[in-house]
């Protein structure tokens, strides 16, 4: 074996172990921050959550099981369904994570923040979605229904969405029944802090928005994109068709870029000056790799 081939075998080796330890230290974090959502605002007022974790706090006010014993009995069957339908590596770093979070929950000693159940809601919510947040990036769940919820949605007609719904419907109409309507509400405004932290930690605030642009000055458009706003431009060849100046057959250079959220007016203003008349077609996309786009964590 020949050094060259040494050095790329020892770039990959650094490269692999310095991914994991990101990964294992987003876990960490966000397993710390998940526990100071519980233990110091939802846990001392008896407060809930949706999904596996809304699950385990409505039966440790129950049944007076200790939380750290439900979180990680309540999501092994989820861990095997993550191990089954997604990969042994995803089911290891949430086992992990679920375990690191009962001991976190056992040892470590939180303040109570506040008895509010305005801000009880909303910043234990903040807190719990950014744990859920950071352990995704990280590799990993704290929440298994959303294992299964793609394990229904991959053998039924309902998407993701619909099952976790469905889902936390029935944990809110429980604790409605067995505690109080009260509790109910602020539990669903919880579920709501905590989804939209998750969002954000897992999209940004930029957000990427694909634009496909078709217009009689696709060159200047496209000089535009990539010298005034350094973005790259994918040219795909097309015929017009039938539209708002009748029927026209000639072939057609129609333009494909994606900018971030924060970009897109500019881009719409720079583009209204070079040709008010562009058909231009807007949509928001999950995630991109590679290009002239900002990469973000691989999860």
């Amino acid at each position: 074996m020949n050094l060259t081939m040494k050095n790329r075998i020892s770039t990959i080796q650094t490269t692999v172990l310095f991914r994991e330890g990101k990964e294992i230290g987003l876990i960490l974090l966000g397993v710390l921050s998940a526990g100071m959502g519980l233990k110091g605002f939802l846990l001392p007022n008896n407060f809930l959550d949706g999904g596996a974790m809304g699950i385990s706090l409505l039966l440790e006010i129950e049944t007076g099981i200790d939380l750290a014993i439900l979180v990680v009995l309540i999501n092994l069957p989820f861990i095997w369904m993550g191990y089954r339908q997604l990969s042994w590596r995803f089911a290891v770093k949430t086992l992990f994570a679920i375990c690191a979070l009962a001991l976190c929950l056992t040892f470590i000693p939180y303040p109570v923040v506040t008895t509010d159940k305005l801000l009880i809601a909303v910043f234990g919510g903040f807190f719990l979605g950014a744990g859920i947040g950071l352990t995704i990036r990280g590799g990993a769940v704290l929440d298994g229904t959303e294992v299964l919820a793609v394990f229904v949605s991959r053998r039924g007609p309902m998407s993701v969405g619909d099952v976790i719904m469905m889902i936390n419907t029935l944990i809110f109409g429980s604790a409605a029944l067995l505690i109080n309507i009260e509790t109910a509400l602020y539990a669903m405004l919880t579920y709501l802090a905590a989804s939209k932290t998750v969002d954000f930690l897992i999209h940004g605030i930029e957000g990427y928005i694909a634009v496909m642009i078709v217009s009689d000055h696709h060159e200047e458009v496209r000089q535009m994109i990539t010298e005034e706003l350094g973005r790259g431009v994918t040219v795909l060849k097309g015929e017009k068709g039938y539209g708002k100046r009748g029927l026209r057959e000639n072939d057609i250079n129609i333009l494909y870029a994606v900018v971030t959220r924060l970009e897109i007016t500019r881009l719409k203003d720079k583009l209204m000056e070079v040709d008010e008349k562009a058909f231009v077609i807007e949509h928001s996309i999950a995630d991109v790799r590679g290009g002239m786009i900002k990469m973000r964590p691989l999860h």
